[in-house]
């Protein structure tokens, strides 16, 4: 008998259309990922970009609260094989004492264990081949496994794009960043200098934004021009605290275990000099990629292959009966608060979607 509805993703709009689908008694089943070396290198592990930060102080009802309570709530929250995957934020030489606000991995799982606790069925797989032309729809799974949905919610996401460095991956967390609205406010980059890597018009907002808390942003370009828009070039080099570095590339990011990033070291496109700048953060600008190669063919994408919604106000796609929620069809906001929103929609989306079809 084929599922009702199957959730492709783990992020905050895929648990929050587990929690909507469980709730309506709709018994979805959640693909959230596999737990490899592939999908760690490619940023695609189970509980999405949010299990990558710190502190998230921009997701509603998660305010600065003492690090015991968080340790005493998860213990509570959570069974103990999943605590574990936390402990480290609690116990030991990583340990946060003193207020904070939650962190990615701490939400995410606490959003996890809300849609089973509702009734979600979850898989540690990924899904790496669809079927839609055909109802129900026919997924297979990397190990193998077939199974039959009468309603898809796809919220696979999208990755940030990183630079490759081995020095980019050690301090990811600890002052490397793709996110300058996620992370920008945090302590450790308020009143420092910090280092934007792009060009484009995202490269620009993010260093706009970031003006705000640091004393100095460095735009590090490697060309000799900008790629954003001419209107928002205006406003970057009206703008005091930003200097651009033209003819650059970040050839390491420096720093320490115990103080995160300290300074990158940076490399001219055009001849053989570099130089060192003494930064706290690295932010990357130079775009994201969303999950939805297994989509090619099958659903309509746009350019850049993040997924068309089809009717204005709504999750639904090309394909009737499939929908999408968060950053898969974002590529305009890419934030927690509005995957969770869109996984609320996708979810009422199937819900009557099955219904008007006698199969809710």
């Amino acid at each position: 008998m084929p599922e009702k509805v199957v959730i492709i993703g783990s992020g905050p709009a895929g648990w929050t259309a587990a929690i909507y689908a469980a709730r309506a008694n709709l018994q979805p089943l959640v693909y959230e990922g596999a737990v490899n070396e592939a999908n760690r290198l490619k940023g695609t592990l189970p509980l999405g970009q949010l299990n990558l930060t710190t502190e998230v102080e921009n997701f509603p009802a998660w305010p600065h609260v003492d690090s015991e309570a968080l340790q005493a709530f998860s213990r509570s929250a959570l069974p103990p094989e999943r605590y574990e995957n936390l402990r480290g934020f609690y116990e030991g030489k990583a340990a946060h004492r003193g207020k904070r606000a939650v962190f990615g991995p701490e939400l995410m799982e606490y959003m996890r264990q809300q849609a089973i606790h509702f009734g979600a069925r979850v898989v540690t797989d990924d899904i790496v081949a669809v079927n839609f032309r055909q109802h129900p729809f026919l997924l297979t799974s990397a190990s193998g496994e077939k199974v039959e949905a009468l309603a898809v919610i796809v919220a696979t996401g999208a990755r940030a794009n990183y630079l490759g460095l081995p020095s980019e991956e050690r301090f990811k967390n600890n002052g490397v960043s793709a996110c300058a609205v996620c992370d920008g406010a945090l302590p450790r980059f308020r009143n420092r200098p910090l280092v934007v890597v792009g060009g484009g018009d995202s490269a620009v907002e993010e260093s706009t934004y970031l003006t705000k808390f640091a004393s100095v942003v460095y735009v590090v370009h490697r060309r000799s021009q900008l790629r954003a828009s001419k209107i928002m070039q205006e406003r970057l080099f009206k703008n005091s605290k930003i200097v651009v570095k033209w003819n650059r590339v970040v050839e390491e990011i420096l720093g320490t275990e115990e103080q995160g990033v300290t300074g990158v070291r940076l490399r001219s496109t055009v001849d053989d000099s570099w130089e060192v700048l003494e930064v706290s953060g690295v932010f990357l600008a130079i775009g994201h990629t969303p999950n939805t190669d297994f989509l090619r063919g099958q659903l309509e994408l746009d350019e850049k292959g993040y997924i068309v919604l089809t009717k204005p106000h709504s999750t639904y796609t090309s394909v009737e009966g499939v929908f999408a929620a968060g950053d898969v069809a974002d590529p305009h906001y890419r934030q927690a608060v509005t995957a969770a929103g869109t996984g609320c929609m996708a979810a009422l989306d199937a819900e009557r979607w099955l219904a008007s079809r006698g199969w809710a």
